[in-house]
């Protein structure tokens, strides 16, 4: 994975515990950065003596001039606290946009998105690109959080509202306070249903975009599939929180042997069954690329050439996809003697 030194040109604080940090892009590097809404950016930094990597939505539109991506606080956040400090001028090591979570325009049509938190980071750039790129097409948002003080882009949002009226249904639900034209709770079957009932008066969508906790995304997706509205194909989603792994590791006293194919080079190393293929490859100082570790975006996808290997968890890739030989290496675990992991075939 190249990283580039992008220099920041702006850091707004869009709520008292997340920050949106805007990228200056030189003009040599503007080709390299074109994305599609609902791509991130993989940003990394050296905390504490440590390199840190972690990925983040863009926020922006490509069509707008900034690049943008907003950095939520987390308890023992190490690098989302390290983000609120900075500062205009301050620089960050910065790869091009990645994900298979994106938003192709096709003009004509109405889109769902549920969010929650900040989850609205991929979809608001979705949405801003509908609402002036498909000039025909509407685009319909429930967005769940805690409060309205939590609420990332809660005014610009709004604005949007206000700017293409019909064309954008806007919904808001909260968890922890009582608003007028809100929905209480979180993003619950009842919550989802009213919306779509009365809100949304049982419009036909060309596709859901789902982002936000591993619970919500489940629930929505098999409800407005069970109820006619959208075919799974057509319902897509992105993980910002996920479950614990739950893989049952056998037979972890035998070794694997492990050959890896990166940049048309190979490097063979010996590893034991209870550890993941990711971690093992870094720590042979093998540059295998890589984002958040948690198996939720898609930069460290391998094609497992030989032997065989089991993910923990797998929200990203097909069935297809994963017959095909593809893996998540920060999830794969190795169940051969012999594993074959190639990173340029990807």
């Amino acid at each position: 994975m190249v990283f580039h030194k992008l220099t920041i040109k702006q850091v707004t604080r869009v709520t008292p515990q997340a920050v949106e940090i805007v990228f200056q892009i030189p003009d040599n590097l503007k080709s390299e950065f074109e994305y599609k809404s609902g791509q991130y950016l993989t940003l990394k930094s050296k905390i504490n003596d440590q390199d840190v990597r972690r990925a983040y939505s863009l926020s922006s539109a490509p069509f707008e001039d900034s690049i943008s991506v907003v950095v939520k606080a987390v308890p023992n956040g190490l690098f989302s606290n390290y983000a609120l400090s900075l500062k205009a001028g301050d620089t960050l090591e910065v790869a091009a946009p990645q994900g298979l979570f994106v938003h192709n325009i096709d003009n004509g049509n109405t889109y769902l998105a549920i969010a929650a938190g900040s989850g609205i980071t991929p979809i608001i750039s979705m949405i801003k690109t509908v609402l002036s790129q498909e000039l025909d097409s509407k685009f319909a948002l429930l967005y769940g959080n805690q409060s309205l003080s939590q609420t990332i882009y809660f005014e610009q949002l709004n604005d949007l509202k206000d700017q293409y009226g019909d064309r954008f249904i806007l919904k808001y639900s909260f968890s922890r306070e009582e608003r007028d034209e809100a929905l209480f709770g979180r993003i619950s079957k009842g919550n989802l249903n009213y919306f779509l009932k009365n809100d949304c008066k049982d419009l036909a969508f060309a596709k859901a975009y789902l982002c936000g906790p591993e619970d919500m995304i489940k629930m929505a997706s098999d409800n407005l599939n069970e109820k006619g509205y959208l075919d799974k194909e057509n319902i897509l989603f992105e993980l910002f929180t996920t479950q614990e792994n739950d893989i049952e590791i056998t037979e972890d006293s035998h070794l694997t042997e492990v050959k890896v194919i990166l940049d048309d080079e190979e490097h063979s190393f010996t590893m034991t069954r209870d550890q993941n293929l990711l971690d093992v490859i870094l720590k042979n100082d093998i540059d295998a690329p890589y984002s958040c570790q948690g198996g939720i975006c898609s930069s460290c996808i391998c094609l497992i050439e030989e032997g065989t290997a089991q993910m923990a968890k797998n929200a990203i890739l097909t069935d297809q996809e994963v017959s095909d030989g593809l893996s998540l290496s920060c999830q794969a675990y190795p169940t051969s003697s012999k594993v074959v992991v190639n990173f340029d075939e990807v």
